[in-house]
C-alpha cells in the first residue's frame, strides 16, 4: 500500500520536484487548497491500472437525439422563421 502525504498548494509548488520523486518511488500525495482536499499525485502505475470510465458512445453519433424536439414540431420551420427574423422580414 502507498503512503499518503499531504500538501498545501503553495508547499507543494515550491517543492514539485520532490513530491514528483515520491510517486516515482511508490507514494500518493494530496495537495490541498485552503485546507481541502484539491488534486493527487499518484504513482503512474496506479493510473494505469485505474479503470478508466466507458464512454456512453463515441463520436457525434452518441449525441443523436439529444435534441429531440428542441426545434419544435417542424424543424425547417423553425429555421425559416428564424431567418425571417434576422432578415427583418
Amino acid at each position: 500500500m502507498s503512503i499518503l502525504s499531504s500538501y498545501g498548494l503553495e508547499q507543494a509548488r515550491i517543492q514539485l520536484p520532490h513530491i514528483v520523486a515520491e510517486a516515482h518511488a511508490g507514494m500518493r500525495s494530496v495537495i490541498t487548497k485552503h485546507g481541502k482536499p484539491y488534486a493527487a499525485i499518484v504513482p503512474l502505475h496506479d493510473l494505469v491500472l485505474a479503470p478508466t470510465p466507458t464512454p456512453a458512445g463515441e463520436g457525434l453519433l452518441a449525441l443523436r437525439g439529444t435534441g429531440r424536439g428542441l426545434w419544435g414540431a417542424d424543424a425547417g420551420q423553425t429555421v425559416a422563421d428564424l431567418r425571417n427574423e434576422w432578415d427583418g422580414a
